[in-house]
């Protein structure tokens, strides 16, 4: 208690903790009241089969800050003093992954424990680029140096299931109570050791509710642009940890208060000062917060195109009444293709993602015909519903008629009947419009091409069986096949 009133006293004073502390406060179950049955038995039996053969293994990091609050984690990490190949020998599924922080993945069915070993503090095998950012570190420690290396106090925390204790080295516990995020150490040194704790610290902090300590949260504006250095794939990754934390629109907005949008999303800006755009975001982002909140799916292909459609709108309008004069549907194409590129310069969003977020824009142009065969195949798309909830989101804007979100409401809970006579109405009122008065019934040469162009690109072919491609070789020549592979797979072995 002593120690943690000295790091009151220092950070109210705006001076820096530097000691390490290499004994730490030991919680016993009467005192924390972690409930044993939110602990996963996978993590558990890890620690167990560790324990037996001699080693140290406690659940670790932010599992243990859910435990410490009353909720089941989603995921948990086992620390060790054993080596990346002993916890492999030890455990029957195990895999080592990973260059950079060399990880033991154990896994038990559809259950994986991320394992890793003790982590020394300030050793000379650690590589840093020239900014400073730790681009290797397997060098092995203490205890008491892992928990050094740790970001916040409240990520600092070491379970034993077997005795139930919590290990605390930095005041997590009493951080946790005051419901307040610091950092441990120099908050500049750790933003530049890892810039992706400056995201971290904004998506903890709202995820849970907590004010970032004034220290670590000051430092964040400083070494935002940091973050211009990090991987493109890594600020990826967290940025779906961001916008499925359940707090996405809380996120958003301290991302924009400290700067760190800038190298994120640098878009973003842009986008919410068009139209609507800032309206549009939040109210995706709240629908997503409100799905979590109810343990619904969400799809982060659909957060980024409500994230980037702002602009993909400005695009498509200028394209439309551009020189080229281009149609409806190509124009819509052309501006999802540019938006998609000049964003994944930076956010290196996943290819599948793209293909999802570029569906989901053309869907729209779909949604718009309800005549001939479109509504029969529309609801059967793959991705219908992402994007029925996506042109739901652009008629509480006002930007698509309530009455053509009904119809498709209405078209899907009907029967063959009923569709049947939703379709001729539909086909009905199409021909009485003025534009079609003046054509006659038929349609005209650009919108044939619409129409071709739309559903070409919105085909989604199904996967065919491996089978039905496969042809069947005789037993003799699979066989043989087999044996080539495998002197081949030896061979290979023996180079490496």
């Amino acid at each position: 208690m002593f120690d943690y009133v000295k790091r009151m006293v220092a950070s109210l004073i705006g001076q820096s903790h530097q000691e390490v502390n290499r004994t730490p406060r030991i919680i016993t179950p009467e005192e924390h009241g972690i409930d044993p049955k939110l602990v996963s038995w996978a993590a558990v039996r890890t620690c167990e089969v560790l324990q037996k053969r001699g080693f140290k293994a406690y659940v670790v990091g932010g599992a243990v800050r859910d435990l410490l609050l009353g909720v089941k984690p989603k995921d948990f990490d086992v620390a060790t003093d054993a080596t990346p190949e002993q916890v492999k020998r030890a455990h029957r599924r195990a895999f080592i992954i990973g260059r950079r922080f060399r990880l033991v993945h154990v896994v038990f069915g559809t259950e994986i424990i991320e394992c890793s070993t003790f982590r020394a503090l300030d050793a000379q095998g650690v590589r840093k680029d020239s900014q400073g950012r730790v681009i290797s570190d397997n060098i092995f420690g203490e205890m008491w140096e892992d928990a050094a290396r740790r970001d916040f106090t409240i990520n600092a925390l070491y379970y034993d299931p077997a005795t139930g204790n919590v290990y605390d080295y930095h005041g997590g516990y009493e951080d946790i109570k005051r419901k307040t995020l610091r950092m441990i150490g120099v908050p500049q040194a750790r933003y530049r050791e890892d810039p992706v704790r400056m995201m971290r610290a904004v998506r903890i902090s709202a995820k849970l509710g907590f004010q970032i300590e004034r220290r670590t949260d000051k430092a964040i504006a400083e070494m935002a642009h940091l973050l211009s250095n990090v991987p493109a794939a890594r600020l990826f990754d967290e940025m779906i940890k961001l916008f499925t934390c359940g707090k996405a629109e809380a996120c958003l907005v301290k991302l924009r208060q400290e700067g760190l949008h800038r190298s994120l999303l640098p878009m973003l800006d842009v986008i919410l000062d068009e139209p609507d755009g800032e309206k549009f975001l939040m109210l995706a982002l709240k629908r997503t917060d409100d799905r979590i909140r109810v343990g619904k799916k969400i799809s982060p292909a659909f957060l980024f195109a409500t994230l980037l459609w702002p602009q993909v709108i400005k695009r498509w309008n200028a394209y439309q009444a551009g020189e080229q004069k281009m149609l409806r549907s190509k124009a819509l194409y052309t501006a999802a293709d540019d938006v998609i590129a000049t964003q994944t310069a930076k956010l290196a969003i996943q290819h599948r993602f793209v293909a999802d977020m570029k569906l989901i824009w053309m869907l729209q142009l779909r949604f718009e015909r309800r005549t001939g065969k479109n509504p029969y195949t529309l609801v059967e798309h793959p991705k219908y519903r992402a994007g029925y909830d996506f042109m739901l989101l652009r008629s509480e804007l006002g930007h698509v008629p309530a009455s053509l979100v009904h119809w498709w409401e209405d078209f899907v809970d009907a029967d063959e009947q009923k569709r049947a006579e939703m379709v001729n109405a539909a086909q009905l009122e199409a021909r009485q419009t003025a534009a079609k008065a003046r054509a006659g019934s038929g349609k005209s040469r650009s919108e044939r091409q619409e129409e071709r162009f739309t559903d070409e690109v919105t085909k989604v072919e199904s996967p065919k069986k491996e089978g039905s491609r496969r042809r069947r070789r005789p037993r003799s020549q699979s066989r043989g096949k087999a044996a080539q592979d495998a002197a081949a797979g030896a061979a290979q072995s023996e180079q490496s």
